[in-house]
């Protein structure tokens, strides 16, 4: 991810996940969307199923992806649309779907998440947000790791966020049993694994020929926003306030629609413009840049750090062990 050559598209803030997919054909493709049943994941599951992929929605909520599937049908045409059980939070859930999946996988999109909720461990006392947005997705993509060896320039794609600047992953206290928890910092630490863990699977799969890229899908008024109230919001600001420096006028948030939103997750899924790349950050249909101070785009040099990206996964692999 620390290479001179920063790569850049024609696609921008504005483009859909229409645009970004045009005049691609993913004939004969298999793709598994994770949290397709609300959201960018819609979008992003309609966009594939337009280009002809046969896109399995990954969710909790069946009966929420069953009214998705055939919404998806209906404006798309596409036949090859169905649904699947998957609860992150629970590895069994998450091996029933990968002992349950046969052939090539060719995309999975990791773009499920929740996101500031109170503090909540799993069963196994994990916090939430670790939990959920990143060792349930670490815990399916290496579970599928075969089927996507067996597709042949499959492509990974983590659906991180700018959140990831408000914290590393602490390895020392992961699930907030040292330390008082915040929302903020335990969502924050979790988008960080999702850079990390991109980093650290395009080393690892490169060999493979398969491509992992995480991005920053812009901010969006959608359902993952439904655990934040004005005490969140305020958290949400001293956050913001130190990071680009006290004094200084935050940056004005300007939301994309849906549509919008999906762009770069679908940019990196299926689209041949970025062919061959691989353990990189997107946000706005391009690779950010290093993170500057003072700013909250770009990404940080902890979320793209290769050590940090390399003890992320054996954390993961024991945890789940």
């Amino acid at each position: 991810m620390t290479t001179s050559t920063r790569i850049t598209t024609p696609f921008h803030a504005g483009s859909t996940a229409a645009d970004v997919i045009a005049g691609t054909d993913l004939t004969g493709r298999r793709a598994v969307v994770t949290g397709a049943a609300s959201g960018i994941g819609v979008e992003t599951a309609r966009a594939l199923a337009g280009a002809g992929a046969q896109v399995v929605l990954a969710v909790r909520d069946t009966a929420a992806g069953r009214h998705t599937v055939e919404d998806i049908k209906v404006t798309t045409g596409s036949e090859g649309v169905t649904v699947a059980s998957l609860d992150l939070t629970d590895p069994a859930s998450v091996e029933a779907f990968v002992t349950a999946w046969e052939g090539p996988l060719h995309i999975l999109v990791n773009n499920a998440g929740v996101m500031a909720t109170p503090e909540t461990r799993t069963p196994r006392g994990w916090e939430l947000q670790f939990a959920t947005n990143h060792l349930g997705h670490f815990a399916l993509a290496t579970g599928l790791h075969g089927a996507l060896a067996a597709a042949g320039g499959a492509r990974v794609v983590s659906v991180s966020s700018s959140g990831h600047l408000f914290s590393p992953v602490v390895f020392d206290d992961l699930h907030f049993t040292e330390r008082p928890y915040d929302p903020w910092l335990a969502y924050g630490q979790s988008k960080t694994a999702n850079v990390l863990f991109a980093v650290e699977a395009a080393r690892r799969w490169s060999d493979d020929g398969i491509a992992v890229n995480a991005l920053m899908p812009g901010g969006i008024r959608t359902n993952l926003m439904r655990h934040i109230g004005d005490a969140e919001m305020a958290q949400f600001g001293a956050h913001l306030q130190a990071l680009i420096g006290e004094g200084t006028q935050p940056p004005e948030l300007s939301l994309k629609t849906v549509e919008q939103g999906a762009a770069t997750s679908v940019l990196l899924a299926a689209s041949p413009v970025v062919d061959g790349v691989t353990g990189r950050y997107f946000e706005d249909c391009d690779e950010a840049g290093p993170h500057r101070p003072g700013t909250n785009t770009g990404v940080a040099a902890h979320a793209v750090d290769p050590e940090a990206a390399v003890l992320l996964w054996q954390v993961s692999e024991q945890l789940l062990a």
